[in-house]
């Protein structure tokens, strides 16, 4: 049975399908009703799935420490609620960003029972700046929706937009449709990324500028003077920058695309978004590629607030609190102080649903349900709305936070009427449709979406001060290293750190798993004799913490990065004491947290530690794995970049393909009669995000190995996406090399200072020619009559002959029985986490080789579902769960036999090629030339 819901958590929104087998949630897929995420989930939201059978869930409800029964805490939660009111203490609700409006109507009658109540909501990883900086220049407190679909021209000051900025799986997707080439459609976006540490939106940058982090607002602010310049306007106060020849060039091709260019800033400061907006307007970018009038409905904490309540409670006039999705003890910067204000307040109430740092310093735990256990709805953009349903019943005696503030508020109505109700008469008069309330109301649950007419986006007048702003902005002081608190791709802001598959996904740039670290620049680390993996003291803003060193190329050279999620001090055995806490290095400026400090120093221990990387060779050494070309010479030649190898035969030169040592007359090729699968990847479109993995990890049973046995080299995953950076040596040096001056085996390249970035998704390749298949002694690797390379676990014994044999390093060996090892199952006395396991999908045991089957079980139940109404499966409609997840949409699956097909057309155009192909191994998975939209180089320059 499939669920339509909404993965809703006040920092991240999707609308999902929620596959359930036996009653238990299995597996997360993208609504495509949806027109925000289309379909597609990212890793977060697909792993979302396992955190519902987390072990450190709550059971129950408790009263200091000890499980009790929900009609005595109700009892005793009204009483002191009341002699509060009476008394007229103030109570207050800490929450993350809401954008429910039924949850809302809850707390706001919550509020008409106690006149002394007030809602404050704060966001871990904050937009404080950018709303406050909208109120003053619009007057819209609000954060907007972004189009980067519709802009031919993107500039990003540190904006992570493709991995974690306000909407990135939306975002992804916007931005790929321009990034995309192909014979009906040469031309695409341009993209320049201005930042310090190198984020995943920066790796797949056309041009990508460094800067040290404290540098950025001053680079902002001369981006506007140049524009200002350029048309002919009045500059603000003028900052020189240490790229001022790109901020020229930047700005010329901003103008030239005015009304069709975007610029975003992830700076958290009023001041900086102040002139990001300046600049937008300039550009005409309001009514374009920006919408202030269907804004989006996250962002909606103030930081401010946090810092009142602190004050409130210190003076003791706060006498009850209540947190909803908010762990300000472990979030905010100061979050000892705040725990220490906490022990102030009589009555303090969680509604975590599993162990956090503020639940930990309440007397009262209400715990809610998880989201798959739960009603709800959800406004992600202004007139966009969505429902939330339960798709399994309540594992535990758990209760939502909105039933609970209902009942306390003297309602007698549950929280699913309260919802229908709201749903029948606020939501049905917004559709335009004739239907009864009641049909509606059926109608919404079954799509999980309903989306009003949207208003048209209009043109914005700006009203901000802008010399004010540079005022603010030159006055900014900054000393030694800057120290930025990133957002990393799986812990998010970590709320869901306790979850094996998030930890155990490898950063798409350092490819590092289970841990955080202190990236540097290799310039800075080889001058203060650092090495990868030793672990310093960092210092900054009064703090100091022990963390691991990464060498990290992209970073600039006077910055340090560090991202937040990690350091949980109580959140189950997973995450707790997993890396160190980098939200308490943050600090107040301008009544916003900022997550740029500078004055931070690095000291090292002299121990050195294992970072567990999946990753260790970093380009491509002069190999053709990846190939590539720029918009200029795709255009002028469209199979540019796309070189086939030959070689010489008997005086005569031929192509691999052209000399065939696998099938003959006696063994003819292995025939393909009805289906042959196979799929195609276009490295324009792939961003490296990782979505894949966590979903082809959830689809089919992959395992979690821990972090040593990463750093053994002995992950399980069946897609991996490698990550290659361009390296200094030049075409002519690594030929050179590779005949002998250099042994290539024992010295690795060096990735250049500011390398350019490539994405591969690697899996099986299915060969037609396939070399595992070759050399097993017990043919538990054979080939199917559609094209797959197929695996009979019960057959292999372990020798691992395949994998030796394998040109692609795709398969893994299964050594320790992993599926039943400690991070996989998280509740050991009930083996709760095993009820996520697809019960289509075999769980392999020890000693057995395992990879990519191209989801065969989705294949086989596609084919019947044809076969039941006497039909061939129609292209697109069977889809791995690799293909089906990606935000871009970069994987196509499909049937070669089938001429119609979107798969068979890719394999025309002149893009395509095969990994290795002078190996004539003849996979069925296709790759296509990356293009980047850069002038044609005239000399050979560096290579991956």
């Amino acid at each position: 049975n499939y669920y339509a819901s909404s993965y809703n958590d006040g920092n991240e929104y999707a609308s999902i399908l929620v596959k359930t087998r036996e009653g238990r949630p299995i597996k997360i897929d993208g609504n495509e009703l949806s027109s925000i995420n289309n379909g597609t989930a990212n890793a977060r939201v697909q792993a979302s799935v396992l955190s519902l059978y987390d072990g450190a869930r709550f059971e129950g409800p408790m009263d200091n420490g000890t499980l009790s029964a929900w009609s005595s805490i109700d009892q005793n939660i009204e009483k002191q609620l009341a002699d509060i009111a009476a008394a007229g203490g103030a109570i207050r609700i800490v929450s993350a960003t809401i954008n429910s409006p039924s949850t809302k109507n809850a707390i706001a009658d919550f509020i008409v029972k106690y006149p002394t109540a007030k809602h404050l909501m704060y966001d871990a990883v904050s937009y404080s700046g950018m709303t406050s900086a909208n109120q003053k220049s619009f007057g819209k407190a609000v954060v907007p929706h972004y189009h980067f679909e519709n802009a031919d021209v993107i500039v990003s000051f540190g904006a992570d937009f493709l991995g974690n900025w306000i909407s990135p799986t939306e975002f992804s997707g916007q931005y790929a449709k321009n990034r995309k080439v192909n014979s009906g459609k040469k031309t695409m976006s341009k993209h320049y990324q201005v930042e310090a540490n190198m984020s995943l939106t920066g790796s797949n940058a056309d041009e990508r500028v460094r800067v040290n982090a404290s540098e950025m607002s001053a680079c902002i602010l001369a981006l506007y003077n140049k524009l200002q310049s350029l048309m002919g306007g009045s500059m603000a106060q003028p900052i020189g920058t240490s790229i001022d020849k790109e901020i020229e060039k930047i700005a010329t091709d901003l103008q030239k695309h005015a009304g069709k260019a975007l610029v975003v800033s992830g700076s958290n400061n009023e001041h900086d978004q102040t002139v990001i907006n300046a600049i937008n307007a300039l550009l005409k970018s309001y009514g374009s590629t920006i919408d202030l009038d269907n804004h989006s409905n996250f962002g909606q904490g103030l930081d401010k607030e946090m810092v009142d309540l602190m004050s409130e409670m210190n003076s003791g006039n706060v006498k009850a609190v209540m947190f909803l999705n908010a762990n300000p003890v472990y979030s905010l910067p100061n979050g000892d102080e705040f725990k220490s204000a906490l022990d102030k307040v009589d009555l303090k109430i969680s509604f975590a649903t599993a162990k956090d740092e503020t639940a930990a310093a309440c007397n009262y735990i209400c715990p809610s349900n998880h989201y798959l256990e739960s009603w709800g709805d959800a406004e992600p953009y202004k007139g966009m709305y969505s429902l939330v349903q339960p798709t399994i019943q309540n594992l535990f005696d758990t209760r939502q936070a909105e039933h609970s503030l209902l009942k306390w508020s003297g309602s007698e109505s549950d929280y699913y009427t309260y919802l229908k109700k709201n749903w029948s008469t606020a939501m049905f008069g917004k559709q335009n449709g004739t239907t009864s309330a009641s049909a509606f109301w059926n109608k919404a649950v079954h799509d999980g979406v309903f989306e009003a007419v949207a208003s048209p986006a209009s043109s914005a007048s700006f009203g901000g001060d802008v010399n004010a702003a540079a005022n603010a902005i030159a006055k900014r002081k900054s000393s030694g290293m800057d120290l930025e608190m990133v957002t990393d791709l799986s812990m998010g802001n970590g709320n869901q750190a306790n979850n094996p598959w998030l930890q155990e996904m490898p950063d798409p740039i350092s490819r590092v798993t289970w841990d955080n670290y202190l990236a540097m620049a290799p310039a800075y680390a080889a001058a203060n004799g650092i090495n990868n993996g030793d672990v310093v003291t960092l210092s900054a803003n009064g703090k100091s913490v022990d963390v691991p060193a990464l060498l990290q190329p992209g970073m600039a050279e006077n910055s340090l990065a560090l991202a937040v999620g990690y350091g949980r001090k109580n959140a189950g055995k997973v995450a707790t004491d997993l890396g160190v806490n980098a939200y308490q290095f943050m600090q107040l400026a301008d009544d916003t947290f900022s997550n740029i400090v500078s004055g931070a120093s690095v000291t090292n221990t002299g121990v050195n530690t294992t970072l567990a990387s999946i990753q260790d060779a970093h380009t491509l050494m002069g190999r053709e794995i990846v190939k590539e070309t720029t918009l200029e010479e795709w255009v002028a030649h469209p199979d540019a970049g796309n070189h086939r190898h030959k070689f010489e035969l008997n005086g005569e030169k031929k192509y691999a393909k052209d000399v065939d040592l696998w099938a003959t007359e006696k063994h003819p090729e292995h025939p393909k009669p009805n289906h042959h699968w196979g799929m195609s990847i276009d490295l324009n479109a792939c961003t490296g995000c990782g979505a894949c993995v966590v979903a082809c990890q959830a689809e089919n049973n992959v395992p979690v190995v821990g972090k040593q046995e990463v750093a053994n080299k002995r992950g399980m995953e069946w897609i991996r996406i490698d990550r290659y950076y361009t390296s200094d040596m030049t075409k002519a040096k690594a030929k050179e090399d590779h005949v002998g001056k250099i042994d290539m085996y024992h010295q690795m390249e060096v990735a250049e200072a500011n390398p350019q970035v490539v994405f591969q998704p690697m899996m099986c390749q299915h060969c037609n020619h396939a070399p595992c298949e070759t050399v097993c002694p017990v043919a538990a690797t054979t080939h199917s009559s559609e094209g797959l390379n197929m695996m009979a676990y019960n057959r292999c014994v372990g020798t691992r002959y395949c994998a030796n044999n394998c040109p692609y390093k795709v398969r893994r060996f299964n050594w320790f029985k992993y599926s039943d090892n400690k991070y996989f199952d998280y509740n050991m006395n009930n083996n709760l986490g095993k009820m996520v396991l697809n019960p289509d999908v075999v769980v392999r045991s020890r000693g057995v080789m395992e990879k990519c089957t191209m989801c065969v079980q989705r294949l086989q139940y596609g084919k019947l579902e044809a076969k039941k109404e006497k039909r061939r499966p129609v292209d697109g409609e069977i889809k791995t769960a690799c293909a089906q997840t990606c935000p871009t949409q970069a994987i196509t699956f499909g049937d070669f036999n089938d001429k119609k097909s979107k798969l068979s057309a890719a394999s025309k155009d002149e893009r395509s090629y095969t990994v290795l192909e002078e190996l004539n191994v003849q996979p069925n998975i296709l790759y296509q030339v990356k293009v980047r939209n850069t002038k044609a180089k005239k000399s050979s320059g560096g290579h991956h």
